[in-house]
C-alpha cells in the first residue's frame, strides 16, 4: 500500500467524522481530515528540524520543525502522535508525547484539524529516509535565524507560531 492509498477519516468543521477517503483524494480534492504535529526536542533541549523528501504527497522538500502527519481512519490523535514520532524519528521505545492544543488548519486546497503534541527524545535518532532527506537538532535561536530564509512547510509554520502563542499565554486553553 501507498501513502496515498492509506484510509483517512474525513471530519466537518467541529471534527466529527463524516466519512473515510483514500489519502491521495483528500489531498487531491482538499478534503478535510486530521493531521498530529510533535515538537521534539534532544536531551539539550534542541529542537529536532529537517527537509522533507521530494516525494512527499504534501510539501515537498519543504523544512519542518515537528514531525507528525495524517490520523489513520479509527486511529486516535494520540496512537497516531506516538507512531508517527518514532517512525519519523526511527526510534522506539519514545515516551508518549504530551497534548498541547488543538486547531483548524486552513489554506487554499487544505484543511485539516491538527493536534500539536511535545515529546522528549533522548534516544538516538535515525529518521525514516523515505520521509526524511535532511535533519539536524537546532536551539530555538538557530530556528528563529532560519525562519525567515528557508522554505517551511507552511501548516507547521502556523502550529509553531500558535505553539509560541500558546506558551506565552501560559499553556492554557485551545485555539480553534
Amino acid at each position: 500500500m501507498t501513502p496515498a492509498d492509506e484510509i483517512l477519516d474525513m471530519v466537518d468543521e467541529n471534527d466529527e467524522v463524516v466519512g473515510q477517503v483514500p489519502r491521495g483524494e483528500a489531498t487531491e480534492r482538499g478534503l478535510r481530515h486530521r493531521c498530529v504535529f510533535i515538537e521534539a526536542r534532544d536531551a539539550a533541549g534542541r529542537l529536532f528540524v529537517h527537509r522533507r523528501t521530494a516525494s512527499k504527497l504534501v510539501f515537498p522538500s519543504h523544512y519542518d520543525m515537528f514531525v507528525g502527519g495524517v490520523v489513520g481512519a479509527g486511529e486516535s490523535y494520540d496512537e497516531a502522535a506516538l507512531r508517527e514520532a518514532e517512525e519519523e524519528l526511527g526510534v522506539s521505545g519514545l515516551p508518549r508525547p504530551v497534548p498541547l492544543f488543538k486547531f483548524l488548519y486552513e489554506d487554499p486546497g487544505h484543511s485539516w484539524w491538527s493536534y500539536v503534541y511535545e515529546v522528549r527524545c533522548e534516544l538516538p535518532v535515525a529518521p525514516q529516509p523515505e520521509e526524511v532527506a535532511w535533519h539536524t537538532f537546532l536551539t530555538d535561536t538557530e530556528l528563529q535565524e532560519r525562519l525567515g530564509t528557508w522554505a517551511w512547510v507552511p501548516d507547521g509554520l502556523a502550529a509553531y507560531h500558535r505553539l509560541r502563542e500558546f506558551r506565552a499565554g501560559g499553556g492554557a486553553g485551545a485555539t480553534a
